[in-house]
């Protein structure tokens, strides 16, 4: 094994967590421009990659050293893997390991660079003459490009990609596994675009790649994503740009200018870290007719927990006690905390129309409907005098999704959560469905 990899400590430190820092490095499995991938002796399955203080463009036509890159792309690419992993994208990415190197599961890479565009600009320009620069796509528009340094990358087609016949870590490349990567990356910019928008920054297009898990034979979002990924334009203006573009723009490289490049990549560093805190914390507050509604309470609470939103339980009849329901939603308005109140109660529900009709916050009848006088009960949810707003929805797991979707709006980390469970489910659905054909077969 060569040198153990460890970033310095200080001399307080256990010798438990100077353990877990330093690892055995096994042979180099590759090495690219900015980057070298090392086999990890005793962690099978998983590898390190060691950031380079290289810059490069152009294929490396242009290359320059940078001092502090190495360390600046680390903390980069980390932050942007954790915002991912914490909305349920699918990563290669397992842990920070140093200030220049992080850990990841080892893949076999899809040697396709997946290019996501908001906005026209670029090669894109060259490419399309007529569009003007600034043109927005929506939906995204997509590209390919093959991994093919002495060839330039050329653009390829999915038709190309499908031809090719790719097989990787024991999985053929085939429709189903275009198609994931495709919405994959359409999802991966959405959650990103969102997240830079909190920091007034538009995202412009970025480059991704996929592999195949070694292990688990599953494609997920590997290599790097970092301010050599994509274009960054504080509050949408080009003169601002912040990525690397500064540096392929360059007429000259001084030491000035690769200061001024260092500064950009330095300043997205530090508002990368920014993406994960919460813009507005908001809460649902859960009000029941009785204790007799609790498992049914509890199922909401959960499925609030998995969007990352703190959910209150409480007990109160719009019935037999108006004057106590309504201190209770005076408690949650008067603090400034968003809120919405979801109401459970079974026969007549009073509680909703009682709280939609003396609140301007989000109301929603989550009834426990029974087999007996269901059918009826649900009435007392459905038909309400005008001037009431409250929404109904039976499941309890799909009120706490409504109440995800309202936070969403103005909370990027729950809309991040909602945009890749969308994701997750077409992808299951869409491999429940190759597997169908395969047994068919």
């Amino acid at each position: 094994p060569k040198t153990p990899h460890s970033s310095p400590m200080p001399d307080s430190s256990n010798s438990l967590i100077l353990k877990f820092l330093v690892l055995k490095l096994g042979q180099i499995l590759n090495e690219g421009k900015t980057k070298q991938i090392f086999e990890l002796v005793d962690e099978p399955g998983h590898v390190l990659v060691q950031s380079k203080d290289q810059i490069t463009a152009g294929n490396a036509v242009r290359k320059d050293q940078m001092e502090g890159k190495a360390a600046i792309a680390n903390r980069t690419t980390s932050c942007v893997f954790k915002l991912l992993q914490e909305a349920g994208i699918k990563t290669a990415f397992v842990r920070q390991q140093s200030e220049t190197a992080f850990v990841a599961a080892h893949c076999e890479m899809i040697p396709i660079e997946w290019v996501c565009r908001r906005v026209a600009t670029g090669s894109f320009l060259k490419r399309n003459p007529g569009v003007k620069e600034g043109y927005r796509f929506s939906p995204l528009k997509m590209e390919m490009f093959f991994k093919d340094d002495a060839n330039n990358d050329p653009q390829w087609s999915e038709e190309q990609l499908l031809e090719t016949k790719f097989s990787l870590a024991g999985l053929n490349i085939g429709r189903c596994e275009v198609d994931i990567m495709n919405r994959s990356t359409v999802a991966i910019f959405e959650v990103l675009e969102r997240a830079w928008a909190t920091q007034n920054c538009t995202l412009v297009d970025m480059k991704i790649e996929f592999g195949v898990n070694v292990h688990t034979k599953e494609i997920v979002l590997a290599d790097v994503i970092d301010n050599d990924s994509w274009r960054l334009w504080p509050a949408g203006d080009r003169s601002q740009q912040k990525d690397k573009q500064v540096y392929r723009d360059l007429k000259e490289v001084t030491p000035e200018a690769m200061q001024m490049v260092k500064k950009n990549f330095e300043w997205v560093s530090e508002r990368v870290k920014l993406l994960l805190e919460p813009k507005a914390c908001g809460r649902v507050v859960v009000l029941m007719g009785s204790t007799s509604d609790l498992a049914h309470c509890e199922k909401i609470r959960k499925a609030c927990g998995s969007y990352g939103i703190h959910c209150v339980l409480r007990v109160t009849s719009a019935h037999k006690g108006p004057d106590e329901t309504l201190r209770i939603k005076a408690e949650y308005e008067g603090d400034g905390v968003p809120t919405v109140f979801v109401a459970v109660a079974g026969r007549s529900n009073g509680l909703g129309p009682v709280m939609s009709g003396n609140t301007a916050y989000p109301v929603i009848n989550c009834p426990p409907i029974t087999p007996d006088w269901g059918a009826q009960d649900i009435w007392s949810s459905l038909r309400m005098p005008s001037g009431l707003g409250c929404s109904t929805v039976l499941s309890p797991d799909a009120a706490a999704q409504f109440a995800a979707q309202i936070f969403g709006l103005s909370d990027h980390l729950v809309w991040s959560k909602l945009r890749a469970s969308m994701l997750n489910t077409w992808v299951s659905l869409k491999q429940a469905d190759k597997k169908l054909q395969a047994c068919s077969l």
